[in-house]
């Protein structure tokens, strides 16, 4: 082929691209693949593009990635953690403990992260009987249904039809958390 001939099949072929938007596909260093988007100008590589089509998933390799994948974390709070929270008294409720209301009830257990610090969750306890009672909740904080850490809670005697809300606090917002379970333990 003449190379003028070779020129203006180049050329023509550089100008088809260009006007059906279709994207580049450039060589930057060897085995090193760009692909660059015509509409926004960003060029992805392989590290920059989506990982799901590989053959073998490689690990996450940052905090922030980890935190989408469970498996990776593998640290548990040794033993259980004993909390004597400050509780704060919500108000108080008609006594209508009996053969279908229980003793105590618990709710909330409303997960979140206080930045650079811990897991927090709020359990409202309530007293549903006419005398005092002394309770013992357990939370679990868990990761993908592993076990985090294991909490029990210690709360503030309530009086007959008194309900009580309070923090618990859980493991370092560095270690992934995605629930938190509580349940009440003992009445007394």
């Amino acid at each position: 082929m003449k190379p003028a001939v070779r020129l203006a099949v180049a050329t023509a072929s550089a100008a088809w691209l260009a006007v059906s938007g279709v994207s580049v596909l450039a060589q930057n260093a060897p085995g090193q693949v760009q692909f660059r988007d015509d509409r926004t100008g960003k060029v992805w590589t392989p590290e920059t593009v989506s990982q799901y089509n590989r053959a073998v998933p490689s690990a996450p390799t940052s905090v922030q990635d980890k935190a989408f994948d469970p498996r990776s974390q593998l640290v548990v709070v040794e033993g259980v953690t004993v909390q004597r929270p400050r509780a704060n008294l919500m108000g108080v409720l008609p006594v209508t403990a009996g053969p279908s209301v229980p003793i105590v009830t618990l709710d909330g257990a409303s997960l979140q992260a206080v930045p650079g610090e811990r897991w927090l969750t709020v359990i409202y306890v309530t007293n549903n009987s006419a005398n005092i009672v002394d309770t013992v909740v357990g939370c679990v904080f868990t990761n993908a249904d592993r076990k985090v850490e294991d909490t029990r809670v210690i709360v503030p005697p309530a009086g007959p039809g008194e309900r009580w809300g309070m923090p618990v606090y859980g493991p370092r917002v560095d270690l992934f958390v995605d629930r938190a379970t509580c349940r009440v333990i003992s009445p007394t």
